[in-house]
């Protein structure tokens, strides 16, 4: 690659790509007998006004020409641009060329890969990094660790772990609090303990994830004696406790610590109130959810695609599908999310005319719809008894769509099948169901069937009954 850039990138045609590609032009003078000298300094001007990858290539193929390739801060430079256009494969040849990569260049594309989803490209580097002898730093482990929570790999993340601990580095702070985030979010909160335990010094965050670990795995007893031994508090923290409390269907608690929340003059965030609306929804209050409503709207809240969906969803469980629509209305950023909200509320509860409509107003914006708003779909087809429509909406979901049905696609589906008496089409149903499925799926249908006989029997029971009372009066 390297051969093939500097033949194909000589002087004359940097110089030719002066009216093209004006962010070069000022770093060369008009004379072709007199050059500027071109070093470090130059080429990282030249990246810093880089508008696009074609652009990039051109700077890059210059700093080849003048042997500053091996100058790790222009490769760094140039790998983050990379990763800015989505260009990784460009990155990874990028370090590949540079003979001896320091640690921190080693850092920067294990972070890289994780920021953008690729944790497993991620931990392959650090695994490279550590058999060639590269010495990791207190900034690696963190990078590695994150990696680790991203592809859920908490056994890779023990090794992490251990080799931070031989090499002195198991003490730092930030470490401490990555590791805390891995082993709660994993379900080890026995690690995720020790770990909390043994931190020599803690700062607000530290106790933050500790408390917001404990309560995902469900203490929340012991994530409330954290919270209140607190020395300091940010919106963080009681957002963290407050979310613990809704987690666990706890709606009165998570209420009652926002009004302390409000009394200690701490401010809410966004997190905050969509946390509190889902408790509104849990306590089934309107009224609650009302007030939420308007404490964003007079303090300044924008009714953003995550705030709204959260209004949206509320309304809708608490039976105000008129504030539903309004909220949706109003919205101005609407996320996939937002419409899966809408369509699915009003097609479980009714709505399914309405629910369809706005399922083919979302195709004409350009959502691309997922398998949550198919089964809002579903269920709209559902309500309205539109055996026809389902059919096909479920045949449209796999073959334009290319979703897989799961569970909640085939139960819709075998409902609208069993109302409408359409065995047939429900025996072909069953039989192109994966074997996965068909434990679950069979075993409801039998549940269903047997609710079925049992009510038809004691009908036929009754009405045996009535027969002969009526045959011994004649």
């Amino acid at each position: 690659m390297v051969a093939c850039l500097s033949s194909t990138l000589p002087d004359s045609l940097i110089i030719s790509s002066r009216r093209r590609n004006p962010f070069l032009k000022s770093h060369y003078h008009t004379s072709s007998t007199c050059w500027p000298k071109f070093g470090s300094a130059e080429a990282l001007l030249l990246l810093q006004n880089c508008t696009n990858f074609s652009h990039l290539r051109l700077v890059h193929g210059k700093i080849i020409r003048n042997a500053l390739s091996s100058n790790q801060l222009l490769v760094r430079k140039l790998i983050h641009l990379c990763s800015s256009y989505g260009r990784l494969d460009y990155a990874a040849l990028l370090f590949d060329q540079v003979q001896e990569p320091h640690t921190f260049t080693w850092n920067f594309m294990i972070r890289t890969y994780t920021i953008h989803g690729y944790s497993l490209k991620a931990l392959l580097f650090y695994n490279l990094m550590i058999r060639r002898g590269f010495p990791p730093d207190k900034f690696t482990f963190p990078f590695v660790v994150k990696a680790c929570l991203a592809s859920g790999s908490i056994r890779k993340g023990k090794e992490v772990h251990g080799l931070a601990i031989k090499t002195g580095f198991s003490k730092d702070m930030f470490l401490c609090n990555t590791l805390m985030d891995l082993y709660f979010s994993c379900g080890d909160a026995g690690y995720g303990r020790k770990v909390f335990e043994k931190m020599r010094v803690r700062n607000v965050v530290s106790s933050t994830t500790y408390i917001a670990g404990l309560a995902v795995c469900g203490d929340l007893d012991a994530a409330r004696r954290a919270f209140d031994q607190m020395p300091t508090r940010n919106v963080v923290s009681w957002t963290a406790m407050i979310h613990g409390y809704v987690r666990n269907q706890r709606p009165h608690e998570a209420f009652e610590l926002f009004w302390r929340m409000l009394l200690a003059n701490i401010k809410p965030n966004e997190f905050t109130l969509v946390n509190l609306l889902k408790a509104c929804s849990e306590l089934g209050s309107l009224k609650l959810g009302r007030w939420i409503h308007d404490y964003a709207v007079k303090n300044g809240f924008d009714l953003g695609a995550f705030l709204g969906t959260a209004l949206i969803d509320m309304y809708s469980k608490c039976g105000s599908f008129d504030n539903a629509r309004q909220v949706f209305r109003e919205m101005e950023i609407k996320s996939l999310a937002t419409w899966n909200a809408m369509i699915t509320s009003l097609g479980v509860h009714g709505y399914g005319e309405e629910a369809l409509s706005l399922f083919a107003k979302m195709e004409e914006a350009n959502i691309r719809p997922d398998a949550i708003t198919f089964v809002g779909v579903l269920c709209a087809c559902l309500q309205t008894a539109k055996v026809r429509e389902g059919d096909m909406y479920f045949k449209y979901m796999r073959e334009h769509y290319g979703i897989t049905p799961a569970v909640e696609h085939y139960t819709c589906m075998i409902e609208l099948y069993c109302r409408a008496n359409l065995l047939d089409e429900l025996d072909e149903l069953v039989k192109v169901m994966p074997g996965e499925l068909s434990d679950d799926i069979s075993a409801w249908i039998k549940s269903r069937f047997i609710d079925d006989i049992v009510e038809t029997e004691n009908s036929l029971e009754h009405h045996g009954e009535e027969l002969h009372y009526w045959e011994t009066q004649t």
